[in-house]
């Protein structure tokens, strides 16, 4: 099974992730910041990667520690469940609409994290969501991932439409990556023998 467990707990936040590459996008997300486990539903519900987050944080000081530590700690849950990666697409992307916003993201799950971000959103905040946040999950989870990760902001006027875009974006490009190729199930998707 394509599955994996992660407890990840320092000074500043308390994280268990699990996740199953091989799952229906079910999820069970608690971080305790509202607009962030919408997003993390999001992620799941399109990836079809089932996840269950808990994650206590210093959310009375912001919610810097509790999203970036959730992108570290997702991360590393996707590069156990990948294993040596035998058999997968190992590249994904898609271009989303969502009314006023759209957002292209391909991703290569090479083991070289790398971010290229070009996402404009307009507003500081959602909400009480810090804006700043979605970027900073987005190079947490890529460097822990292993991911080389590009994310394209097109068009977009409304700050929670092109966040959500973003996410749901990258959502749709790693079940993309994440799949078993039919052709190649036997083999590490690289002429280097290893990713």
């Amino acid at each position: 099974m394509r599955s994996a467990k992660i407890t990840r707990k320092t000074a500043e936040t308390d994280i268990t992730v699990e996740i199953d590459l091989d799952g229906s996008g079910a999820y069970d997300n608690q971080t305790g910041i509202g607009f962030f486990d919408h997003m993390l539903d999001q992620l799941a519900r399109h990836s079809l990667i089932d996840m269950k987050i808990r994650c206590k944080g210093d959310t009375h000081i912001d919610d810097h520690h509790s999203v970036e530590d959730v992108g570290i700690a997702l991360g590393q849950a996707l590069t156990q469940a990948l294993g040596d990666k035998t058999g997968i697409r190992r590249y994904g992307a898609c271009l989303l609409p969502m009314d006023d916003a759209l957002v292209r993201a391909a991703l290569d799950l090479s083991g070289r994290p790398y971010l290229v971000w070009n996402v404009d959103l307009p507003t500081p905040k959602i909400g009480s969501f810090d804006c700043e946040l979605v970027r900073e999950f987005f190079q947490a989870f890529s460097t822990h991932g292993g991911i080389t990760l590009h994310v394209d902001g097109l068009h977009g006027i409304n700050s929670h439409h092109i966040a959500e875009a973003a996410f749901k974006s990258v959502a749709r490009a790693l079940r993309e990556a994440v799949e078993t190729d039919p052709r190649k199930s036997d083999a590490i998707p690289s002429t280097k023998g290893a990713l």
